[in-house]
């Protein structure tokens, strides 16, 4: 085989490791991403599609008042943008900061039924630490009341 032909072999199978590795990497993001809604986002994202009880999506909003009901360790209660509610069930301990009127993150997978099962709940602790797409969805239902740094 010529130099110039083994170079061109060469070629080839690196382009194809290459291409490989990608696909590998690529296919490894997809598998550990975990979309964020907002109560009203993931209630559009229902109606347009069935999703999977085995995906692991996020939530934010603010805690509705009057909504939060314990027994023992599980805890249920709603998340709202203003415009929409999703229900959540939460089996555990809940963060120190969670309360009704704030703002929190529940991440978990959604029933058949529409109630969001929380394997993880994140409370606020300031409004610096809100994602920005709960802080767009406060904004355009009104119900937003941090400054303007985001």
């Amino acid at each position: 085989m010529k130099p110039k032909h083994q170079r061109l072999l060469f070629v080839i199978i690196s382009m194809v490791f290459l291409c490989v590795g990608t696909v590998l990497t690529m296919s490894a993001f997809r598998s550990n991403l975990i979309f964020f809604y907002s109560p009203s986002d993931l209630q559009k994202y229902v109606a347009e599609n069935k999703p999977s009880e085995e995906k692991t999506l996020r939530i934010g909003g603010l805690v509705k008042a009057g909504s939060i009901k314990s027994n023992d360790d599980n805890v249920d209660f709603i998340i709202t943008d203003g415009n929409a509610d999703i229900e959540v069930a939460y089996k555990g301990i809940v963060p120190n900061l969670f309360r009704e009127g704030q703002g929190c993150i529940a991440e978990g997978i959604l029933s058949a039924d529409g109630k969001f099962i929380a394997q993880r709940i994140l409370a606020k602790h300031d409004e610096k630490y809100l994602p920005r797409e709960v802080v767009d969805a406060l904004k355009r239902s009104g119900k937003w009341q941090g400054g303007d740094a985001q």
